[in-house]
């Protein structure tokens, strides 16, 4: 009668810790169940965040570029304007050459300070480009200098 006690009691424990055992692994897999699930959603909601930010980068980029063809496009409508009054002033300058050559010494003398006059004005220009173009300049060496970089330039 011992011995049938002693087995219903194993038999008893070994039904109650798999039980308990079946229990634990409901519970507990339905929590990583549900973590799993979480983490879907944080993923994917990562995933689009990403995206909409590529989306962003590059629309801005597009813009920027953009903006950039039209700018050179201007550009080189005022180079070919700016050259063709170059080559007109030219023109002028060599015609004005040969009727010097025959001209009165007072009309010589008013053209050679006229001549001094545009000469100041334009040198004047000239200062003002080349220290605005080193302004502009140094401002672009600040933002490569100042951009977060992984690399060395």
């Amino acid at each position: 009668m011992l011995y049938t006690h002693v087995a219903a009691l194993i038999l008893g424990g070994a039904i109650a810790a798999t039980t308990a055992w079946q229990v634990q692994d409901w519970r507990l897999g339905g929590q990583i169940a549900s973590l799993k699930a979480t983490h879907a959603t944080e993923l994917a909601q990562a995933k689009e965040a990403a995206l909409a930010t590529e989306r962003t980068n590059a629309a801005k980029y597009q813009g920027a570029l953009n903006e950039a063809r039209t700018r050179e496009a201007a550009l080189q409508r005022d180079v070919g304007r700016a050259r063709a009054e170059s080559d007109g002033l030219r023109d002028q300058a060599a015609d004005a050459a040969r009727r010097i050559a025959t001209a009165a010494p007072a009309a010589v003398a008013e053209y050679a300070n006229t001549v001094s006059e545009l000469f100041g004005e334009c040198s004047r220009s000239y200062q003002g480009m080349a220290e605005a173009a080193d302004r502009h300049a140094d401002s672009v060496r600040l933002m490569l200098d100042a951009w977060p970089s992984n690399h060395a330039r």
